[in-house]
């Protein structure tokens, strides 16, 4: 019996050891417009990025659990800036794909020259310059490769540019020779509208076409990017089409749900489906958490669930109608040597050497502004340049991952005169910000901080108290809708500048665009040349979501 019982538990231990438990998101904050690959026992994925450079990290797991970043598709000004673009235009909805030893990752910059194409041998990098393809005209371009040939499929316009309502787009593919990186022939129309025309579905988008056994799949978003954000698939045995839909469309969708449900997962959509470590298959998709009706600040975040075959059709999230904050899977998990993406951490980020390749710089990197070193830790150069402009102020930003959350620094610095200021804002766009800063006024210094003002696109004094210190800590707090501001002339000395400010305008209920609130130090003379100067020793950061702790 005892040796009955110890087999036993060896095998309960050898089970345990062999499930592996993925938390929602897989990748927290600002992480939207997931695409995937898998090679061999390797995973790639990439994320859109916008306005903020460098563009599109490119991170890797072995387990679909635990992400590490390897690099940034687009990190060196030569391949692509955004001056001139608000904070949610620049690039949208990358797809990352393999074919014959070569990576390749396909996205659209909106406003510019549209879709292009980059590549390379290795996914951390380099890059190649992008390739443009002007004969693609829409957003959204994925890859496809069958044997021996490739298709780029992508959302497009209406049939014959005449929408019949608004959001009416279309699917189009058209054949890609992926040695010239350039399109064949002409382009072929896939879906109008999107499953049911009918029914006047909208922004069809995000396009993967995959091949599973005898079908080709057309797997989609619709419903725009909020709340009615849904994913369908279509499928067919020819890679051109025709596509039919699925009967029971979507696979995936929250927007029947209650809105007043607990912990709410919303807007899911945008999914890719990829292939496990255990042969099963998982979907990887954008998804929201809110913390009051439609109000989220951490952005459009990246989430996995499972997928189940029915009748040769996929159904993501089988099971439940709610995406849940946790799944288990029967395979080995793989950690990483990487800051945490998922559940809650706290981490600090230290300036020594190199600059963790996550941070975020407005629309390019230009090192001129700023250097590293171990005793000062990032000094950055006061320049004319505002957040409230388009170009590239002395500001770098770390992603809001929590709804509960804090970004502490550690800053040496004096102000000349009113016009400089150096601290750290909590900033979703150029005119939906908060700045916790340090100044000058009438010969002394202040802690001030600051509200951006939509209306006037300029910012508000809120409040200020005089400093003696020339080294300040401060602190920034995220409390779901709530923020504290706070400033420490000791280390660790508290004291509260102002509380409980409405964090909803961080939201991207109230802002607009797509994109999350970033944490960022930023210095600026506001419009004036200086030759002054702020150094943040270090940079950290804690999130704890009572979702996690359950």
């Amino acid at each position: 019996m005892r040796k009955i019982i110890l087999v036993l538990i060896g095998l309960y231990a050898g089970y345990c050891q062999s499930q592996i438990k993925f938390t929602n998101p897989i990748l927290s904050g600002f992480y939207p417009d997931p695409s995937i690959t898998r090679v061999g026992t390797d995973y790639y994925l990439v994320n859109s990025t916008f306005a903020y450079f460098p563009g599109i990290p490119v991170f890797h797991s072995k387990d679909l659990k635990n992400w590490k970043q390897i690099g940034n598709v687009i990190d060196r000004p030569s391949q692509m800036t955004f001056f001139g673009d608000q904070t949610s235009r620049g690039l949208f909805a990358p797809s990352i794909n393999f074919n014959k030893g070569i990576y390749y990752m396909t996205c659209t910059n909106i406003d510019k020259k549209g879709n292009f194409v980059m590549t390379a041998k290795n996914p951390a990098g380099p890059w190649s310059d992008p390739v443009w393809l002007p004969e693609v005209r829409g957003i959204d371009p994925s890859l496809f490769f069958d044997q021996d040939k490739a298709y780029i499929v992508y959302n497009s316009d209406a049939p014959d540019n005449k929408p019949l309502y608004s959001g009416h787009r279309t699917i189009r593919t058209i054949e890609f020779d992926p040695i010239k990186l350039k399109v064949v022939g002409s382009e072929t129309q896939l879906v109008n509208g999107g499953v049911d025309l009918s029914k006047k579905p909208v922004w069809i988008e995000g396009p993967h076409i995959f091949k599973r056994g005898q079908w080709y799949y057309l797997c989609a978003a619709e419903g725009g990017t909020s709340v009615n954000h849904s994913q369908v698939v279509l499928r067919s045995n020819k890679a051109m089409g025709p596509y039919v839909p699925y009967e029971h469309n979507p696979i995936l969708t929250q927007r029947d749900l209650d809105p007043a449900r607990k912990d709410p997962i919303t807007s899911t959509g945008h999914a890719e489906l990829v292939d496990g470590p255990d042969g099963k298959t998982y979907a990887i998709f954008l998804a929201v958490r809110p913390y009051e009706g439609n109000y989220y600040n951490t952005g459009r975040e990246t989430f996995i669930a499972p997928v189940e075959w029915k009748n040769e059709w996929p159904i993501i999230n089988p099971g439940h109608k709610e995406v849940q904050y946790s799944y288990t899977a029967n395979f080995k998990e793989v950690k990483q040597s990487a800051p945490p993406q998922s559940g809650n951490f706290s981490y600090r980020t230290t300036f020594d050497k190199k600059l963790d390749q996550s941070l975020l710089f407005l629309r390019t990197n230009d090192t001129s502004w700023y250097k590293l070193d171990k005793s000062r830790g990032l000094t950055m150069k006061l320049l004319p340049e505002t957040c409230m402009g388009l170009g590239n102020p002395a500001f770098i930003g770390k992603r809001q991952q929590h709804m509960f959350s804090s970004a502490t620094t550690e800053m040496t610095f004096e102000a000349r005169q009113q016009n400089e200021k150096a601290g750290m804002l909590i900033f979703q766009n150029e005119t939906h910000f908060y700045y916790l800063c340090k100044s000058e006024k009438e010969g002394k210094q202040f802690v001030q901080l600051y509200v951006g003002n939509p209306k006037t696109k300029a910012m508000d004094l809120i409040t200020e108290s005089p400093v003696a210190a020339k080294k300040l800590q401060i602190k920034i707090e995220a409390q779901g809708g709530l923020y504290n501001f706070l400033y420490a002339e000791s280390p660790g000395q508290w004291t509260v500048l102002k509380e409980h400010l409405d964090g909803k305008i961080l939201s991207t209920q109230a802002a607009g665009g797509f994109i999350g609130a970033l944490f960022a130090l930023y210095a600026t003379s506001s419009g004036a040349e200086s030759n002054n100067q702020a150094s943040f020793k270090w940079l950290d950061y804690a999130g704890n979501d009572a979702v996690h702790t359950k």
